[in-house]
């Protein structure tokens, strides 16, 4: 099918469809390039110009086109094909109308950083992120997200060093940080989606994503046992999904168990079923642990990193019923800032193309940083065609 429904406050046109431009790359024929890659802090690259209407960025190739003289003819009698397919792709309408893959702020889960205090800190490893304030900056984030139509989000909390602990307590206290965002988002926003990570690391004092042994070794079944009073307190305080990203054996299971003892049948869990930890060469495996996952009890599967693995979201699309999310990590969205930044890419379409590509491998939830951009430009995509 070629269509899909929107659900977001704004009116969001049927998206143009997808031409397969690159805004990436330049013509290898217009340069010589010689890198020493053995220089970390000075890298030896020295560019020749070889035809001087090329210029850097190259931004500008369709207008070298238009100001082209038409090529003269070099047949005088057209092939014979049974089929061209430039024909469905001779009009914006045409596009559109065979568009397979299309997106909209629903697709969205919206990443939030909050600490304790009140003001706004910059993260300066993310251009236009910060770390929010927990009451009056968080408010006034989700709000401009729903204004756009995203209307999920993930809290991620920056916890004080002095609450840190090697059992990390603080991670099921019920007065916590993220328990109390829960609680005022709630209150402000009834029918926000808030999502909350089930995560260790954030509460050890060594930093680790789990209880260390004597040996060094992360001890999984403790660790997990932590883990469930956290996801149970993340449910008490208003919690819609709880998100098990820790990578460790039996943790689905375990908190499903433990959710349904309480009393929240209701809380979802979405699942890190394919993280870091796996080794990135390993398909098979990857799967083996979304089985896993969806056998003990997972709502949903997310694949993280996002665009490194459009494979393994195939693959996982093609394999199970269940909803697929992709998690688009900080790496990928500063890379894409930064060479924006440069003036090398262009930012707004290359951000989209990167979503775009994650829909159509299959992913039917987008953890992003580029919600908040993303979601305003599909609202008002009249202003600008990046399909097309």
């Amino acid at each position: 099918m070629t269509s899909s429904m929107f659900r977001s406050p704004c009116k969001i046109p049927t998206m143009k469809a997808f031409e397969q431009k690159s805004y990436l790359s330049l013509n290898a024929a217009s340069y010589n390039v010689r890198i020493n890659p053995f220089r970390r802090t000075e890298v030896s690259c020295q560019l020749q110009e070889i035809d001087s209407s090329m210029k850097w960025p190259v931004i500008a190739h369709e207008e070298v086109l238009v100001k082209s003289k038409p090529a003269e003819p070099v047949i005088h009698q057209p092939l014979h094909l049974s089929r061209r397919a430039r024909r469905n792709r001779k009009s914006p309408t045409q596009r559109a109308a065979f568009q397979e893959t299309n997106i909209s702020p629903d697709n969205f889960i919206y990443p939030v950083f909050i600490h304790q205090g009140e003001v706004d800190i910059p993260i300066k490893t993310m251009p236009g992120r910060y770390m929010l304030g927990w009451r009056h900056g968080l408010i006034e984030e989700v709000a401009k997200a729903r204004d756009v139509g995203v209307n999920s989000i993930m809290l991620y909390p920056k916890v004080p060093d002095t609450l840190k602990s090697p059992i990390g307590e603080e991670a099921f206290n019920d007065n916590g940080l993220v328990q109390r965002a829960v609680g005022l988002l709630k209150a402000r926003f009834p029918d926000l989606v808030i999502y909350t990570d089930v995560n260790f690391d954030e509460y050890s004092s060594s930093g680790h994503g789990g209880i260390i042994g004597e040996d060094g070794v992360i001890l999984n079944d403790e660790t997990i046992h932590q883990l469930r009073k956290q996801a149970v307190s993340q449910a008490r305080a208003g919690a819609d999904v709880v998100c098990t990203s820790e990578m460790l054996d039996g943790r689905v299971g375990a908190v499903r168990a433990a959710l349904d003892a309480k009393g929240f049948h209701h809380v979802s869990i979405m699942s890190y079923s394919v993280n870091y930890q796996i080794n990135p060469a390993n398909s098979r495996e990857a799967l083996m642990e979304a089985r896993e996952d969806e056998a003990e009890g997972a709502d949903i599967l997310m694949v993280k990193p996002a665009l490194p693995s459009l494979d393994i979201i195939r693959l996982l699309k093609d394999q199970t019923l269940l909803p697929i999310g992709a998690c688009q990590v900080s790496g990928e969205y500063s890379m894409i800032k930064a060479a924006g930044l440069l003036k090398m890419i262009d930012e707004e379409k290359v951000m989209m193309e990167s979503l775009i590509c994650l829909r159509r491998a299959g992913a039917d939830l987008i953890l992003t940083y580029f919600a908040l951009q993303a979601a305003t430009i599909l609202c008002h995509e009249n202003k600008r065609n990046y399909f097309n």
